[in-house]
This record gives structure tokens, C-alpha cells and sequence, in this order.
């Protein structure tokens, strides 16, 4: 499918006949040391563990690798889940620069006193917190001490803010375009974009 076929609504098909996605069931990680994950996901964050499940291979590929496999659960039904592998390399990839910067797992909570309370509670845990008001989200930032995952908890204060279909659409739009323009160009396709990205910020 190519962009051209995606309806005007944002809506990008699904299996005829099927139900909607409508949540996520779990999102995995690697973890090299289960036992610590679970003691910062249910002890500190109060994810409950509610499975595990140990086997010799990977069931969907399997690939030879023995493994443990847990789920910690939201309040919503929702899972983060993680694998061990005696198997895999431990040592930490490498630094990327600018990854470690967007990529990340957002909780919610219901309230901005609800994301403060928990900024001190980690706080109180020696965790590094960093806060950001994102004028249709307000958050905060830290990270998984055993995995180094980027984890943020954050609450919505825009209750408008997931329906802007027509813009979201315009917005990708726009910057396919002003990328695939300056580079055609041989310009300088981050500073071109920068530009853009700079004249669209949100004003809050």
C-alpha cells in the first residue's frame, strides 16, 4: 500500500470482517536479569507480574533460544512484557545518539497531581526525573534502572488532542515533502526540516 491509498479519514484499512484493534495487549523488551525487572516494575512501579512462561524455543520463530518470558500488568488490562535468554550478547548496544532521545514507553495516569506524586516517589527512589508540559500531554521522564529503558508517565490535558486527523495527515504531507524536496535539491535535508519544524511547533 502506498500513502496515495490511505483513506482521508487516517483510517488504514484492517482484516474485513474482523474487530478493531482496540488496545495493546503487551509490547516486549530484553532483559538480561528477570529477577531485578521484576523488583523495579512490581516493587517500584507496581506493575503486578501476572505470567510467566518458560519454554526451549521462541514459539513464534523457534529459534533454539531457552527463555523465560514475564508480564507485568496496567491498571487497563495492558502488559509490558520482557524476555531472558542466557543466549544473548550482555553487553549494552551501542550508543545512538538521538535514539535514546525519542525512543520510550509512556504510562498514564489520570492526573497532573497523579504525575507529580509519582515525579517524587521516583525522586525519593534516586531515580533521575526530568518534567516537561507538553501543552496536550504534561509528563515526566526516567529510566528503567535495570534494562535502561526510557520510560515516561504522563496524563492528558487536551482532551481534543487525538482528533486532528486532517492535520495529522497534512502534517506528514508536509514533511515527506520538504525531505524529499531538499534532498532532490542537495540541500541540507535536517536544516530544511528544521525550519519547517520550527514554524509548526505547537504554541503553549
Amino acid at each position: 500500500m502506498t500513502t496515495t491509498d490511505l483513506p482521508a479519514t487516517g483510517l488504514a484499512g484492517g482484516a474485513p470482517g474482523a474487530a478493531a484493534i482496540d488496545r495493546l495487549h503487551h509490547l516486549a523488551y530484553v532483559t538480561h536479569d528477570t529477577a531485578a525487572t521484576v523488583e523495579f516494575y512490581e516493587g517500584v512501579l507496581g506493575l503486578r507480574l501476572v505470567h510467566a512462561i518458560m519454554g526451549p524455543v521462541v514459539p513464534s520463530t523457534k529459534a533454539p533460544y531457552p527463555h523465560i518470558h514475564t508480564f507485568f500488568q496496567l491498571a487497563s488490562g495492558e502488559n509490558v512484557a520482557f524476555f531472558e535468554c542466557p543466549d544473548l550478547n550482555h553487553q549494552p548496544p551501542p550508543r545512538r545518539p538521538g535514539y535514546e532521545d525519542f525512543e520510550h514507553l509512556a504510562l498514564a495516569v489520570a492526573t497532573r497531581d497523579d504525575v507529580d506524586r509519582w515525579r517524587e516517589y521516583l525522586e525519593g527512589q534516586g531515580l533521575d526525573v526530568i518534567t516537561n508540559d507538553h501543552g496536550i500531554i504534561y509528563s515526566i521522564y526516567f529510566r528503567d534502572p535495570v534494562n535502561d529503558i526510557r520510560l515516561e508517565i504522563t496524563t492528558t490535558t487536551d482532551p481534543t488532542w487525538s482528533e486532528h486527523t486532517v492535520s495529522a495527515h497534512q502534517a506528514v504531507a508536509d514533511w515527506t515533502a520538504t525531505r524529499d524536496g531538499a534532498a532532490a535539491r542537495g540541500e541540507n535535508v535536517s536544516a530544511a526540516l528544521g525550519v519547517l519544524a520550527t514554524a509548526r511547533k505547537p504554541q503553549h
